[in-house]
């Protein structure tokens, strides 16, 4: 079996019910999420070692989460305790022209005030297949970003290989370093790279020509992407393969969602899934690189790891939650064409 590692922070997700607007709910649906943490949940589901690490505070709701990602076959033997809270995030859910939001309450959370030093990576990584990290973490703090850097450094030395979701967050740049001061030197540590057309871009300057995210009525030429793909290995040469995943955005309840792999020669495209009645896109592009994940793992064939990767994500927006609960099964079932939704009797 595969055993994978992924760090970050985990958050208390605090969500309207239904489609309803902050300003109309008494009550708030409180469940648990993070990008690195969906990641490992995701692949705790295909029959993956996974585990997570990160700092937690010590008390009730730090151990109701971890109690709940250890429910979901997640290992959470090396997270380690201190600092004063768990950050939370609070979601309104969008509706067709309505575009969901979300306010992040994380300062001084105990993941942001990390130190090196704290966690012993060459022990945690020893034997590992894999390690995975986010955008995101980097951008809590100096200190995240300092432990982010450990980790990876010790992957490299381990050989162990390393996936980057370059997840650009705007509003939580904010502690005097600016993104391309920090993730140059992160990411060049990386064996695969995922992101997005508005990661790429506002991290390294690297854009596809001509191309308009909010102009896409559903119709994305992923062809057009090849471009941002080698841009990306030039610039980081131990990169291997990069994936780019592509929403087209007919409005906040229906999306078009693929993605492309390259690897350096040749451009492998998904299928392209119309999503007509979202339920929840939050850890979308999380369900799609823990997807990639177990694909590249499991698979010799990457056109089926992409596959993979596409038609479990595609699921994940049928899920409430940030965790992406469904089976191999179910993803293997929808990527050979059995989208109908009938009931399994």
């Amino acid at each position: 079996m595969s055993r994978v590692v992924t760090f970050g922070e985990v958050m208390l997700r605090l969500s309207t019910p239904g489609f309803l607007r902050f300003s109309q709910v008494h009550q708030l649906d409180a469940t648990f999420g993070g990008g690195e943490a969906n990641v490992a949940v995701s692949l705790a589901n295909y029959g993956i070692d996974a585990e997570f690490v990160t700092r937690v505070p010590d008390n009730d709701i730090a151990a109701a989460c971890l109690s709940e990602l250890r429910g979901l076959g997640v290992n959470v033997s090396h997270c380690i305790k201190g600092g004063d809270r768990l950050g939370i995030y609070f979601l309104e859910n969008g509706a067709v022209a309505r575009g969901s939001k979300v306010i992040y309450d994380r300062a001084y959370s105990s993941i942001s005030t990390i130190e090196k030093g704290m966690i012993d990576w060459d022990a945690i990584l020893e034997g590992a297949d894999w390690f995975h990290w986010t955008g995101i973490t980097p951008a809590i703090s100096q200190g995240a970003a300092d432990v982010c850097l450990e980790a990876i450094q010790a992957a490299g030395r381990l050989g162990v290989p390393v996936s980057c979701d370059l997840n650009y967050r705007k509003k939580l740049w904010k502690y005097g370093k600016s993104v391309s001061e920090v993730m140059p030197e992160l990411v060049s540590g990386c064996d695969l790279i995922l992101g997005n057309e508005e990661d790429a871009e506002k991290e390294f300057g690297i854009k596809p020509e001509g191309f308009d995210a909010e102009k896409t009525e559903g119709e994305i030429d992923q062809a057009r992407f090849e471009s941002v793909c080698r841009q990306l290995m030039a610039k980081f040469p131990r990169c291997k393969k990069v994936a780019i995943t592509l929403r087209g955005s007919i409005n906040a309840s229906h999306n078009t969602w693929g993605g492309v792999l390259f690897d350096g020669s040749k451009l492998y495209s998904s299928k392209r899934y119309d999503i007509t009645h979202i339920v929840d896109r939050v850890g979308g592009g999380d369900s799609f690189m823990g997807g990639l994940i177990y694909g590249l793992l499991t698979y010799s064939d990457a056109q089926e790891a992409l596959e993979f990767a596409a038609a479990a994500s595609a699921l994940k927006h049928t899920i409430f939650g940030d965790y992406n609960r469904v089976t191999v099964a179910e993803v293997e079932s929808l990527m050979h064409g059995s989208g109908s939704g009938r009931v399994s009797r």
